[in-house]
């Protein structure tokens, strides 16, 4: 009993080390108590002292932001300022309750904190709520006097003082709570000293007992060691442990030691003994046979096979090449794929399967008397290079040991570079043969090249006097080339002289444009101010109606000669999209309705009933068309009637009409009417540019014989044509046949048009679509449909820039008419002196074409400006160019008319710029 319970070396450390951390416990909770106290005052200071501190000011915050907002509101009258007025007066309340309960333990400074309260309270009442009250009733003298007197000053001057006065009782108490904690401090420094000093004394004390019987132990057993060590004993000598204690462990830690060391040195002599017989093996079966005979009654093994790679790619496979203690079925499995069955698997993974509890069907181990199942199967990887290149599996009838297993893996390192060099052995044996192979090939091909080497020698000749031929023909190409040569250089020239050609018209067009629209502009602006003047007789404003009527016709044929220009050259845009006809029926009756009941003729729109609800087509161009066909429909009938009819036609019937072969759906647009008809000489002609039926000088019609021509260009541009059926007296029958044009049948139809056309870039004249197609009655009567707001052009001041006194005097008296100031600048440089002069305008009206400075260089310099950067300018100009309205919009304009101008377009825009501004 007595040997069972003895005081050990692990007990008397503990008892060593227990009792110094009793002391240091005591100490640690002892300071920890202190510390805690500390903590508790030094959190109340942080908590208490700056939350004090941090609500004061905040408090103030709100007082500022009231002030502030007062004064801001009263000021200006804007309500965003009562913004921060309202919220510092809801929110100081508030902040003020949270510090009142923070002074909680402070009677002396909650009493400071309510004097201050019914000052805050006296401001608002008689300064801020007062002040803001007088500005919202807008009552001005009132609210000067009251900041004359300015009743609020005395109490937030009051305010700030008592503020600061908190603030300093506050920041000496804290300054209090400082010093009291220092002295805590300090006190706890001086006890933590002695602590430690007492710790320090019994450690010491414990420590030299200890030591002391640890000694004594220690010395008895390296005296053990050093007899075994010079015994001359080899490693089956063990130490005899007959104690209980440490030194007991410590004899037993030293004979597993030596049984480790026994273990590898058992493990390096079988495997030196291994690596030794891979010396002068020249096959994979001859290695694979050796390695399992020697392995396997190292591993107590009953059972093996020897696996090793085959093939690349997806046809690597595990290939049986050895196998130990088994024939016939039991040699196991020929080869298997990476991934199938535990060899394939274990190739695949590269790890080591273990098993052992294998089936009694697994495989039989036999002998002469007989036969057993294993209990043991290992199958493991055979790696070199980070490759897999052979798979070992063993079978037992005893489990395999860990020493065994450790045996293995190092058994396996040394296989892998062995299998690698026996491949590259047999690998080598292999070229050499192929070598020795091709050798005799190559001279065998060597005796037939000499043979083709003297077959070559005959063709080279033959080729020599092909060649002189080819040099004679490549003289003759030279010369060709050179003709062709100046031939190209010849069109490149005619090329140039007809863009040469292209420019002239289109700056003539331009230039004709502008000098008609010039003058043309004042007469329409002046007609139109005539024909409204209630001052004029009836006759005297029919007399203006009339000029204005002749104006519009004049424009009109400005825009058709344009159009006519620019469908020539194949510039006309086209935008095919999905279009619906059962609204079409409608669209004709309103516009001509009138039309036919002035003239009382019978107008009828027949939609047949197979026509599809939906057609593609440009539709703006479909109107363009039909609008002139049922023009000169009217124009020509005196009586009976016109009618449009819209059905399908099958496009076989249209073979050759067409400009582009059609399969799908074709509508044929007809327009019938009862008129005087057209000779059958003359079917033709109308379609020329300024060509009519009747061309005499006694003609009754009127008209420039350009509609026909656009339409028919614009038809042909739709993939479409215009057939003409008449009889002199018994009217005509204009058939437009257009097809359907969806998804990218329109660039095809484009194309096609375009092969023939070439010439100069016509654009629409800017902001004047439809208006082609408008007389001036009917110009002025949709003016006079819509109410003008005169009220928004009520003194507002207009600079008009122009160079045209006629221009200036007509637009000067129709804008004055409607309550505008205006004021006249001769050219860009006057126009730059009146804006630096005059306070504002509201709107520009700028002329381009000026001597001087013109109208672009005049933009360009006013946007550079600051003040004048968002002022409207609108642009005026008698150009009918494309790249006009951009020019003019990357000058500065900020939009765009031109001339002749259409007074409501413009008042339009006018009222647009000006209610922008």
């Amino acid at each position: 009993m007595r040997s069972r319970f003895k005081f050990t070396i692990r007990t008397k450390i503990v008892l060593g080390y227990m009792a110094a951390i009793v002391c240091f416990i005591v100490s640690l909770v002892f300071v920890d108590n202190q510390i805690t106290v500390m903590q508790q005052e030094r959190n109340y200071v942080i908590e208490h002292d700056i939350g004090v501190h941090d609500l004061t000011n905040r408090i103030e915050k709100h007082l500022l932001d009231m002030e502030t907002g007062q004064r801001g509101f009263t000021i200006t009258g804007d309500q965003e300022y009562l913004d921060p007025y309202n919220n510092g007066k809801s929110s100081w309340r508030q902040d003020y309750l949270q510090l009142y309960d923070l002074l909680a333990d402070n009677p002396s400074q909650q009493n400071k904190l309510v004097g201050i309260r019914a000052l805050i309270e006296h401001w608002i009442e008689i300064a801020g709520d007062t002040a803001v009250n007088l500005k919202k009733e807008n009552r001005t003298e009132a609210l000067a006097q009251f900041y004359k007197k300015d009743p609020g000053k005395q109490d937030m001057n009051e305010i700030r003082a008592q503020f600061e006065a908190f603030r300093n009782t506050e920041t000496n108490l804290t300054n209090e709570r400082a010093a009291q904690l220092n002295e805590r401090n300090t006190a706890l420094k001086i006890v933590l000293y002695i602590m430690l000093a007492a710790i320090l004394l019994i450690s010491t004390a414990l420590a030299t007992w200890i030591s002391g019987s640890i000694v004594k132990t220690i010395q008895e057993v390296i005296r053990s060691i050093t007899e075994i060590a010079t015994s001359g004993g080899g490693l089956g000598r063990r130490i005899d442990v007959t104690t209980r204690d440490e030194i007991g462990e410590l004899g037993q830690a030293t004979n597993a030691l030596l049984e480790s060391h026994e273990r590898k040195n058992w493990l390096k002599t079988k495997l030196a003994e291994v690596v030794g017989m891979y010396q002068g093996i020249e096959d994979m079966c001859t290695l694979g046979q050796s390695f399992l005979a020697k392995t396997a009654p190292l591993l107590n093994a009953d059972y093996g096979v020897f696996y090793i790679r085959s093939g690349k790619g997806e046809q690597r496979r595990m290939v049986r090449w050895a196998s130990y203690a088994a024939a016939g079925e039991a040699a196991g499995t020929e080869g298997f794929k990476i991934g199938e069955g535990l060899v394939g698997q274990c190739a695949a993974e590269n790890r080591v399967f273990h098993m052992t509890r294998v089936p009694d069907n697994y495989i039989r181990i036999a002998s002469g008397l007989g036969h057993t199942a294993p209990h043991s199967v290992l199958i493991a990887p055979v790696e070199f290079d980070g490759e897999v290149t052979a798979v070992i599996e063993l079978a037992a009838l005893e489990p395999f040991t860990p020493l065994q297993q450790q045996l293995l893996e190092e058994l396996l390192d040394t296989i892998g570079p062995a299998i690698s060099s026996v491949e590259s052995r047999m690998e080598i044996e292999r070229l050499l043969r192929e070598s020795q192979a091709m050798t005799e090939e190559l001279q065998t091909q060597a005796e037939e090249l000499q043979t083709q080497a003297e077959e070559l020698q005959t063709q080279q000749e033959e080729l020599r006097v092909s060649n002189e031929q080819l040099e004679d023909q490549n003289r003759y190409s030279e010369q060709k080339s050179k003709e062709l040569e100046q031939i190209r250089i010849e069109l490149e020239e005619y090329t140039e002289q007809l863009k040469q050609s292209s420019r002239y018209k289109s700056n003539f067009l331009a230039n004709m444009s502008h000098e008609l629209r010039t003058p043309l502009n004042s007469m329409l602006i002046l007609s139109q101010l005539l024909s409204e003047n209630a001052n004029l007789t009836p006759d005297e404003q029919q007399y203006a109606k009339v000029i204005h009527s002749a104006g519009n016709d004049l424009l009109n044929l400005i825009n058709d000669i344009l159009d006519l220009s620019k469908v020539e050259a194949g510039k006309v845009d086209i935008v095919p999209e999905e279009m619906s006809l059962t609204e079409l029926p409608t669209i004709m009756q309103y516009q001509f309705d009138k039309v036919a009941e002035q003239k009382g003729i019978e107008f009828a729109v027949r939609l047949d009933p197979e026509v599809p609800t939906i057609f593609w087509t440009d539709e703006r161009r479909l109107h363009q068309i039909l609008r002139n066909l049922l023009s000169n429909a009217f124009k020509f009938t005196e009586s009976g009637s016109v009618t449009l009819s819209i059905g399908t036609v099958d496009p076989k019937q249209l073979a050759g009409l067409l400009p582009v072969k059609r399969s799908g759906l074709v509508l044929a647009f007809s327009v019938i009417d009862t008129g005087i008809g057209i000779p059958k000489n003359k079917r033709e002609a109308i379609f020329e540019a300024f060509q009519q039926a009747d061309g005499t000088t006694s003609r009754k019609y009127g008209g420039t014989g350009l509609g026909l021509s656009i339409c028919r260009e614009l038809a042909k541009l739709l993939g479409g044509t215009i057939v003409v059926d008449s009889m002199e007296g018994r009217g005509s029958t204009f058939t437009l046949y257009l097809p359907s044009v969806e998804n990218g049948h329109m660039l095809e139809l484009v194309q096609a048009y375009e092969e023939a056309a070439a010439g100069v870039e016509l654009a629409e004249a800017p902001l004047r679509a439809g208006s082609a197609d408008k007389s001036g009655d009917e110009w002025n009567a949709e003016i006079h449909s819509e109410p003008s707001d005169k009220s928004v052009f009520e003194r507002k001041r207009v600079l008009v820039v122009d160079d045209d006194t006629r221009n200036i005097f007509a637009l000067r008296s129709i804008l004055e008419e409607s309550g505008i100031r205006v004021t006249v600048a001769g050219n860009g440089q006057e126009c730059l002196e009146l804006l630096e002069k005059e306070e504002r305008f509201d709107l520009i009206l700028m002329d381009i074409m000026m001597p001087v400075l013109d109208g672009y260089a005049t933009m360009r310099q006013i946007r550079e400006i600051p003040q004048f950067e968002t002022l409207p300018i609108i642009a005026l100009t008698a150009k009918a160019m494309k790249f006009d309205r951009e020019k003019c919009l990357e000058a500065g304009a900020s939009d765009y008319i031109s001339k002749p101008l259409n007074m409501h377009q413009l008042f339009s825009l006018m009222r647009v710029w000006l209610t922008k501004g």
